[in-house]
């Protein structure tokens, strides 16, 4: 390991999303902008949902909870890529770019694993109503949020491993903004085909796996609903198609980036920056634009406040 160390390159250096200086001041004020709403956004979620005594249900806990995730996804690369817009030689310690790299897998695995209990959650309250208080108890929700971090964190181990065991002894320039395991393990000094296919393996089984899973049981419920009153179909379909076009934003450029081998395309950075900087500002816009009893205890809250 020693030796290892000692042929480690101490840094990696990143391209940025482009090298002219007008573009890069552009997408610094737009970006700090989405990072701001972000962080606001999904806080007053989790602060309306957190002194709302009648949203302390499982949909919403696990929608405060989501919240919590797109907090720490974006703050894992947005604050690092803000940084290299206003530098002129954007570099990351190797260190830090491991660390980069291993909580940007924790966090997206755990939203991966959220929003497909979230769907089971829908299909549960929907297709089972009578079942519902004994299936998704908040007993039984707090175990859930609790192994899909284990998930997550099971999954961002291997995908750093398998990145961290390779010998980095050369090339340093990364061509993007934050370090992911692809873009890093071309940069090691062997051969990384086997490794590659493993990390692709490992992400897309969990990512197609999911999906498929949240398509199944979103169809399940749509064929459900014909049996259901004009009134509960409409709330069904408000709920579903919310939680339809989270999952479509976030595991079309999951599967896009991590289902396939070693090959790159131009069109990365831009799905890149879509999956790391503008879903997690989409997540709380979809939820309280189209839910009404968000959008009335946020407003119940403020009132609360303006005259307390």
């Amino acid at each position: 390991m020693g030796a290892l160390n000692q042929t480690r390159v101490p840094e990696f250096v990143f391209l940025g999303l482009t090298e002219n200086w007008v573009l890069e001041i552009l997408f610094f004020m737009t970006f700090s902008v989405t990072y701001m709403l972000t962080l606001l956004g999904n806080s007053l979620i989790i602060v309306t949902i957190f002194f709302t005594p009648r949203l302390h249900t499982p949909m919403y806990f696990f929608l405060s909870n989501l919240s919590f995730i797109d907090i720490c996804h974006s703050s894992v690369t947005v604050p690092k890529m803000l940084e290299g817009l206003l530098l002129e030689r954007k570099t990351i310690s190797f260190d830090n770019c491991i660390a980069q790299l291993f909580f940007l897998h924790l966090f997206a695995c755990a939203e991966i694993f959220l929003l497909t209990i979230m769907a089971y959650d829908r299909y549960v309250a929907i297709c089972n109503p009578l079942h519902y208080p004994s299936v998704m108890n908040m007993r039984i929700c707090v175990q859930l949020v609790f192994a899909l971090w284990l998930g997550g964190t099971v999954h961002s181990l291997v995908q750093t491993f398998l990145t961290i065991r390779l010998p980095y002894c050369g090339p340093n320039i990364i061509d993007s903004y934050f370090c992911d395991v692809p873009p890093v393990i071309k940069l090691a000094c062997t051969d990384t085909y086997l490794t590659g296919m493993l990390i692709v393996s490992n992400s897309g089984t969990i990512s197609l796996t999911c999906f498929l899973a949240l398509v199944t049981s979103y169809t399940v419920i749509l064929v459900s609903l014909r049996k259901q009153s004009a009134e509960g179909r409409r709330k069904a379909l408000s709920t579903c198609s919310a939680h339809f076009m989270v999952v479509a934003f976030f595991f079309g450029p999951c599967i896009f980036l991590y289902t396939r081998p070693d090959t790159s395309f131009s069109s990365d950075k831009m799905v890149s920056v879509f999956y790391t900087v503008v879903t997690p500002l989409l997540n709380p816009l979809i939820y309280t634009l189209r839910n009404e009893e968000v959008k009335s205890a946020m407003k119940q809250l403020r009132q609360r406040k303006v005259f307390s």
